[in-house]
């Protein structure tokens, strides 16, 4: 963008199957060494140390011996269950939901432990922060495309605020991308699915090259993935007079195009230098929006549509068209003092995405939203990790600084452009950061822990009101052009109706305890405080409130207590039990409107109180079977209202009584996998993961709601002996299970749509499909 202060400050995994609930596969073993000398997926999942990044210390961590409540992922076991996205494993894990919103593609609305966004705003800080490479994502936009040559992924549990900052008020997921190897690597992957109900199939392609262009001193890296998906879904379209049967059109088209490079310097021992750059494209059609209004007439027919079904009907198809581009540089060098390390990650990304939307999703031209969103970011994080007095005492500590600017250009045109709205707005903030941690072994098995950050938080926002921009065309950027819906082009400038600085500045701090009972059993528990910053509102459609002024920062205290556990050779069994007080909490309220179709209010809403516990367990029947399960179970309840969430006019107990968007009170799973070798051919590996995830309210008010998951997934998948080659077959939601991406209350629309209704994004169904792989 033409208009970023383009800062820069240069100064400033494994597996683990204690997560239980993720049952990982590696099909490339055998149990005959004389045909190939690696090793079935039992074992792999029951031997290996499985080191993580989250901790921040040097050279990783055992996840088994970390005080914290997480899950993790390697690059073998992402690649056995086809995850192609990481709402691909947003059932499998107990109280966490990686899902998107729906509405845009792309745009992610993490929940951990019943924390998270509702929103595709993007000034809204992400309650569950998303870290690439080491990079945190300052927005929540183009963080759930398709993902591929993943080294690895953890998914954190809980406030996370010394370490990680940024607002990671219900946890963090950390993405880290394989580096340059420093022998010849070649890898290819096709694959192909289908939802077996005459629609489109889904294609994907992907290479790596890897490997030393300098031996011992430099390697490089270079990854492409193409995805074309022809649709999974069937838009009805109505007859064009009474009684005429729909006809169905395939819908959902999207190409989605990725190229990775690095390359990796090693100039001196103990010292090493990692460039990654990656740039994405996608383009396709809009959301697949399903309404759940009683019916609605057109033309004399009346037609309804179940929250359990795939069944809708819009007459604009929409389109996204996102680009992006990030560069990350991550410098690590040895010294000398505490026989540490001094890490530098840089960090550069840069996101442009247009969309239009069906939003009142019927056959209709009742409710359509253009959004334009540009944004750009800077970030440099440089920390020391090292051990003293003997390694008793660990020491990690550091800068951040991150400043971004954000555009968003939002166009709303109601039936069918006889009302137009334009508006948005810009911001620009700068964060800056400083942090501590320290853990001390007092005895062999008792270790102190604590830890401490410093955030200070600057806003600026320039901000034109939508509905007080009723009927000019205008754009809040001379970056924008809006489209108007007879075809024609407008670049004149908005006129703000607001503009101010938010700026806030707090401490998050960490004390914590660790104690080894003996060898197979471990304690641990903390309290911290981490903060989710205040801001601006830059989707500001209230007539009445006019534009919306800043609201403040959220605040979370968390008390945990846990246990990690191998009570059997390669079994896991680890459990935490939480209790979260929130004040503050922030918000993004939906109400119907007859003049701008929803009203979208940021705010401090309320005090809350959410108990909690989760248990993750896998146990190895025999060398070639293993059982893996979880469970997570939320209570919660609002101890105060700061406002109006039910919609009513007042804060009363009927406020009260409402639930907290987005919290299901119980998710669980369950699986099994099995390894067994086919004479002369190789060897198999069956995965099958049952997930179940309760309903939850979707807004604020509880009137839209997301549906309960019951969901079946599988995948065989067979290693060919000496040939570097595998085939799997797959099923994903087997179950044929119906899940919406939000589920937003609409107005009656001037008598168009007398009974209301609501934008339902839905999510693929069943897919069934098969994939290569080669590797050499």
């Amino acid at each position: 963008m033409e208009r970023s202060k383009k800062k820069k400050a240069y100064s400033l995994l494994a597996l683990s199957l204690s997560l239980g609930g993720f049952p990982a596969a590696y099909a490339q073993s055998v149990e005959d060494p004389q045909e190939d000398q690696s090793r079935s997926a039992v074992d792999v999942l029951t031997q290996d140390t499985v080191i993580v990044t989250a901790t921040k210390k040097a050279g990783g961590e055992n996840i088994q011996d970390t005080s914290i409540s997480m899950v993790a992922f390697d690059e073998a076991r992402l690649e056995a269950y086809n995850i192609q996205d990481m709402s691909d494993l947003s059932y499998r894990i107990p109280n966490v939901a990686l899902d998107g919103v729906g509405s845009l593609k792309g745009v992610a609305n993490f929940t951990i432990r019943g924390l998270g966004t509702n929103s595709s705003i993007a000034s809204i800080e992400p309650a569950v922060g998303t870290f690439v490479d080491g990079v945190y994502y300052g927005i929540n936009f183009g963080v759930v495309f398709d993902t591929f040559d993943l080294e690895g992924f953890e998914v954190l549990r809980g406030p996370q605020g010394v370490l990680f900052g940024r607002n990671v008020t219900g946890g963090a997921v950390l993405l880290n991308t394989t580096d340059p190897t420093d022998e010849l690597t070649l890898k290819a992957k096709v694959g192909v699915d289908s939802g077996l109900r005459g629609t489109g199939e889904n294609f994907t392609a992907q290479g790596l090259v890897s490997g030393p262009l300098i031996e011992g001193v430099l390697s490089g890296k270079l990854a492409i993935y193409h995805n074309k998906d022809e649709g999974w879904f069937k838009n009805q379209i109505p007859g064009v007079s009474p009684g005429d049967p729909f006809s169905y059109k395939d819908f959902g088209e999207s190409e989605t195009t990725i190229l990775r490079g690095a390359l990796k310097l090693m100039p001196y021992d103990g010292t090493t230098l990692v460039v990654k750059y990656e740039y994405g494209d996608q383009e396709g059609q809009g959301a697949a929006g399903q309404s759940h209004t009683n019916g609605f007439g057109v033309d004399g027919q009346v037609v309804n549509f179940s929250r359990d079904s795939f069944d809708f009907s819009i007459n604009d198809l929409g389109y996204s068209d996102a680009q992006w581009s990030s560069l990350s540089a991550k410098f690590d060098v040895d010294v000398p003092f505490g026989n540490g390390t001094i890490t530098n990650i840089f960090g550069y990304r840069e996101f442009e995405q247009r969309s239009l939307s069906d939003i009142d999703s019927t056959p209709l031209s009742l409710f359509n939203i253009i959004f334009d969103t540009n944004q750009e970011q800077f970030s440099n994080e440089l920390r020391y990790n090292g051990s003293f007095f003997d390694d008793r005492l660990d020491v990690t500590t550091g800068l951040f600084y991150f400043t971004q600017e954000i555009l968003y250009q939002e166009g709303r045109d109601l039936l069918g452009g006889a009302v137009a709205q334009n508006g948005g707005g810009i911001q620009d903030q700068d964060t800056v950061g400083i942090f501590g941690a320290i853990e001390y072994n007092v005895t062999e098995a008792l270790s102190l822990q604590a830890g401490l950050r410093w955030t200070d938080e600057t806003k600026d926002a320039v901000i034109t009101n939508l509905a007080l921009n009723t009927g000019n065309a205008c754009v809040v950027d001379p970056v924008f052009i809006r489209v108007l819906p007879d075809g024609t082009t407008s670049t004149a400038a908005c006129i703000p109706d607001f503009a101010d600085t938010f700026t806030t500045s707090n401490f998050s701090p960490k004390i914590g305890v660790g104690y080894e009972v003996n060898d197979v059993f471990r304690l641990y528990g903390h309290w911290a405080r981490s903060f989710r910053a205040g801001g601006f509102n830059l989707r500001n459609t209230s007539a009445a409130a006019g534009t919306q002024a800043a609201f403040d920062d959220e605040q979370i205290d968390s008390f945990e207590i846990g246990f990690k556990s191998e009570p059997i050779r390669g079994a896991t069994f680890n459990g935490a039990v939480f209790f979260n007080v929130l004040s503050d909490m922030q918000r993004e309220t939906n109400v119907p409107d007859p003049n701008a179709g929803v009203v979208q209010v940021i705010a401090n809403t309320a005090d809350a109180e959410i108990f909690g516990l989760e248990l993750d367990a896998s146990i190895p029947v025999s060398d070639q079977l293993l059982l893996v399960g979880g469970v997570g179970y939320l209570d919660s309840e609002y101890t105060d209202i700061l406002f109006d969430i039910s919609g009513d006019g007042i804060v009363d107990s009927q406020d009260l009584a409402l639930d907290i968007p987005r919290l299901a009170p119980l998710s669980a799973n369950a699986g099994i996998v099995y390894s067994s070798t086919i004479q002369g051919v190789g060897y198999a590996t069956l995965n099958v993961m049952y997930s179940y995830r309760d309903k939850a309210a979707f807004t604020d008010n509880n009137a839209g709601v997301l549906n309960r998951a019951d969901r079946v997934d599988a995948d065989l998948t067979v290693d060919f002996f000496d040939s570097g080659a595998s085939i799997s077959i797959y099923g994903k939601n087997l179950t044929n299970d119906t899940q919406i991406g939000g589920d937003v209350p609409l107005p009656a629309l001037l008598g168009a749509q007398p009974l209301g209704g609501t934008f339902a994004p839905l999510a693929r169904g069943r897919q069934v499909g098969i994939e290569l792989e080669w590797e050499f």
